[in-house]
């Protein structure tokens, strides 16, 4: 792999990686669930705390091992080398039913505003795919200048919508006006704020991007801590300026009944138009995801080839260092999820897997601290060992959310890491073999 990358790279790459269509659709539950201001905001506020500070952490690890392939890497010098792999494989495939489901999304909304394009969504998808594929493919630099291109335009199309609506008159008469839910109380005030961080956090989900690409930063030690410090700080940025023009448009009366607040707000500013911004604005956005979901693919396969948990051929690199066969087999891999339609049995599954392999890092970050105490470390996590603990905390409780908020789904997560490990023991022997 080339040292080519910089902080420019990494903050377009989390930038990428977390804001997607979520923030879109996500405030009206939040705004329902707690029908206040201050609490509709102190609840984003506080998830981009919490990912900063997440962040801030698993940087330390990001920094001590500086190899591309992200949570596996810290999981497997850590925990040894079958966690590695069960934390490996079920990244990767949660990577690719995502970009799976954020091309499907895509395909559409181009037959939304092509209408010629109705019927062909899978199509569609595939051709972007495909399409980023072929840009990743002639370099690692041709996909860093494409994601900082796509992330540029993601973050000004988000923040000119905020600022349309702010020019707007403020939430007032019949067109916004909604009978304002009670705030809950009691156990049901704890209930409306475990889930409310739950669509918060997942919202905020991302911030770990530049993790996947630590071998390619030219100076790890002061840029991937900067890049991820910078790149939270951005998505917090736009996701406070959206949901403070909702409030402005809407009022939270409104946003707390609407399921697509975007739609509503940019119909407000802009008229007739302005489902048409909107569909835009989400076109562009998921432009940006596509393109830095796929190069973080190709990193774990490529990371696991490389420490012989798959065969050697996968961590060939080419001239213009990319991983190539990793990013083929992952762009395979999502063309038949969204062929056969698996990627909706993934997402279901990866909500658990996400929040596993979170805790993972977190809990490798005390296990190598505690086995590892001379190692250079050249970045050190913010406030060792209270918020590093702080934030395994919240990850271990976001699991137990899962369990009691989709109990069928995180059980078969359970049941499929478990599956795993005959086929750890079978791929070692195929490999020593």
């Amino acid at each position: 792999l080339l040292k080519v990358l910089g902080v420019a790279f990494g903050l377009a790459i989390i930038v990428g990686n977390t804001i997607g269509s979520g923030i879109l659709r996500s405030p009206g539950d939040v705004a329902a669930a707690l029908p206040h201001p201050a609490w509709f905001i102190g609840a984003w506020v506080a998830g981009g705390v919490y990912a900063l500070l997440g962040a801030m952490t698993m940087a330390e690890l990001a920094v001590m091992i500086p190899k591309s392939g992200g949570q596996y890497v810290f999981a497997r010098r850590a925990l040894g080398e079958y966690p590695g792999f069960v934390i490996g494989w079920t990244d990767w495939i949660s990577v690719c039913g995502a970009i799976a489901a954020t091309a499907i999304a895509l395909g559409e909304l181009s037959a939304q505003l092509i209408p010629s394009l109705a019927g062909r969504e899978n199509a569609t998808g595939i051709v972007v795919i495909m399409a980023f594929t072929a840009v990743n493919w002639i370099g690692v630099k041709a996909g860093d200048r494409t994601q900082q291109l796509l992330s540029l335009l993601k973050v000004v199309a988000l923040l000119a919508v905020a600022v349309a609506c702010f020019t707007a008159p403020a939430a007032s008469g019949s067109a916004t006006s909604q009978p304002l839910p009670a705030l809950p109380t009691g156990v049901a005030f704890v209930t409306a704020l475990v889930f409310v961080f739950q669509n918060v956090l997942y919202t905020y989900d991302g911030w770990n991007g530049v993790t996947y690409f630590g071998g390619e930063m030219k100076d790890p030690g002061r840029e991937i801590p900067r890049a991820m410090a910078y790149g939270v700080i951005a998505v917090l940025a736009v996701y406070l300026a959206l949901n403070a023009a909702y409030l402005h448009v809407l009022g939270i009366g409104a946003l707390a009944h609407d399921k697509f607040p975007a739609a509503t707000a940019a119909n407000l500013v802009f008229g007739s138009a302005g489902l048409g911004v909107v569909r835009a604005v989400m076109a562009v956005t998921l432009l940006g995801s596509i393109n830095a979901i796929l190069m973080i693919a190709s990193r774990t396969p490529w990371a696991m080839s490389d420490d012989g948990l798959l065969p050697r051929f996968v961590s060939r690199v080419n001239a213009g260092g990319t991983p190539h066969l990793a990013l083929a087999a992952s762009t395979v891999a999502t063309i038949a999820l969204v062929l056969s339609g698996t990627f909706q049995t993934v997402l279901a599954l990866s909500a658990f897997f996400y929040v596993m392999q979170y805790a993972t890092s977190f809990a490798s970050l005390f296990v190598l601290r505690r086995r590892e105490p001379d190692a250079p470390r050249a970045y050190r996590a913010w406030g060792y060992p209270w918020i590093p603990a702080l934030v395994l905390f919240g990850a271990l409780a976001f699991i137990v959310g899962n369990f009691i908020g989709d109990q069928a789904n995180s059980i078969r997560a359970v049941v499929v890491i478990a599956a795993s490990y005959p086929l750890y023991l079978l791929a070692k022997r195929l490999l020593r073999t």
